[in-house]
């Protein structure tokens, strides 16, 4: 697997790197710590960016022997350029499996800024990207097992992403619970002569299928050593927000879902499922993508 680390010159950047240094990773793993110096505010400044390049080189070799010392091949690699198109080139042109980005942590502020560099890189990359959030008492990742929680809705999208759980090797006294939202049918207002019954029916059928698609991941993560459960929520909010409210209330450590790799308009309008949750939720977030399911399903719609 490899592994790009996305880091700035916070304090923080030496939490996402000793993330990293304590979860378990499969075997022949790689990381590359990647910084990238924005040229923009030094475009009418007298100040050489040279020095804060050197810095910023000697930080990440600093930090790459945490990666070394645990016995992972690490590189490492400063770039001047635009972050939030940077950084997802750079995954590219790696052929990174998942792009690791930190995320300051969370007010309503905050959120909306959002360095865009995150949100524009969880947008862009084509491969899975986490946005890692560390608690706001500062105490930061936790190196016994972690409460994972999986989001899926049945599609080959959720399967990648149950799959990426399932192949690793996640710490001793792990727990998985895996997520189900039925999306109910809410009969609008405006339409008259509607049988209920009939709503009521397929709204049970939608909790149904909510239900099997839960129980099937479940099975998909039997194999794993750790606890698993499943969960179909009823839920009164939208989906994304139901996976919020389960995280928070079952302690999440981390949610995990899959990315339906929308192109054009789709891709980047707000309010995906996988973009809110990635955005709002207490815990860090992984949105994982797979490339062959995603180009399937670029070839159907241009089929169509």
């Amino acid at each position: 697997m490899k592994i790009l680390l996305a880091l700035d010159a916070r304090p923080a950047s030496e939490k996402l790197v000793r993330e990293a240094v304590n979860r378990p990773w499969p075997a022949g793993s790689s990381f590359l710590l990647v910084h990238v110096v924005d040229p923009l505010p030094f475009v009418k400044a007298p100040i050489s960016i040279v020095p804060i390049r050197n810095a910023a080189h000697s930080e990440l070799e600093r930090l790459s022997k945490l990666l070394t010392a645990a016995r992972w091949s690490a590189e490492t690699d400063v770039t001047v350029n635009n972050p939030r198109h940077a950084i997802a080139d750079l995954a590219g042109s790696w052929s990174a499996d998942l792009v690791i980005i930190g995320s300051r942590d969370p007010n309503p502020l905050t959120r909306m800024l959002l360095g865009s560099t995150a949100r524009s890189v969880l947008r862009q990359a084509a491969c899975s990207v986490e946005v890692v959030r560390y608690p706001i008492d500062g105490t930061g990742p936790q190196g016994g097992g972690m409460h994972v929680l999986v989001a899926t809705d049945g599609s080959e999208f959720s399967l990648a992403a149950l799959c990426s759980v399932a192949n690793r090797p996640w710490p001793s006294g792990s727990e998985m619970r895996v997520i189900s939202v039925p999306e109910l049918f809410l009969m609008p207002a405006l339409v008259p002569y509607v049988d209920l019954k009939e709503i009521e029916e397929l709204n049970s059928s939608f909790r149904e299928k909510a239900a099997e698609f839960a129980n099937a991941g479940s099975r998909t993560l039997s194999t794993l050593n750790a606890k698993v459960s499943a969960v179909t929520p009823s839920p009164s909010v939208s989906p994304a927000n139901a996976i919020l409210d389960e995280a928070q209330k079952w302690g999440a450590q981390m949610i995990v879902l899959g990315s339906h790799g929308r192109r054009g308009f789709d891709r980047w309008a707000m309010g995906s499922v996988s973009e809110h949750v990635a955005f709002h939720a207490h815990c860090s977030v992984e949105v994982i993508r797979d490339r062959k399911a995603q180009m399937e399903k670029r070839q159907e719609g241009e089929r169509q």
